[in-house]
């Protein structure tokens, strides 16, 4: 019986001692594949995952600031349509201008007569 357990025990230390050298490689071929991955996207150029967010970040952004300006802009062309309707209404309505002087083509507002609107009556 000692014979069967010293065999069962060497043929543990056997099988302990693979699964220490398989897990050996394992790690060994982990670390080799993650500095080959590292090096192919190097050379890809892909962004990093920081890089990126920032980038999401500022879209975001401009897309809040786009929103803002396309409504500031609708509400200014009402506002200038508003402003041309006004306008418009203002130029085809009949206009009554004030009752203005009677002025004698040849004289002043008084009505002198002979042009001498402009002469000092002094001096006449």
């Amino acid at each position: 019986m000692q014979t069967d357990n010293r065999i069962l025990d060497d043929l543990a230390r056997v099988a302990s001692g693979a699964l220490s050298g398989v897990t050996g490689i394992k790690r060994e071929v982990e670390a080799r594949l993650k500095d080959q991955f590292s090096r192919i996207l190097a050379d890809m150029d892909v962004v990093a995952r920081e890089e990126f967010e920032v980038v999401r970040a500022m879209a975001a952004r401009a897309r809040a600031e786009q929103g803002a300006l396309e409504d500031r802009v609708a509400r200014l062309e009402a506002r200038i349509a508003g402003l041309e309707a006004r306008l418009e209404a203002a130029e085809t309505a009949p206009t009554q201008s004030p009752a203005a002087p009677d002025i004698d083509p040849l004289g002043d507002a008084a009505g002198n007569a002979g042009g001498d609107a402009g002469k000092d009556p002094a001096a006449s």
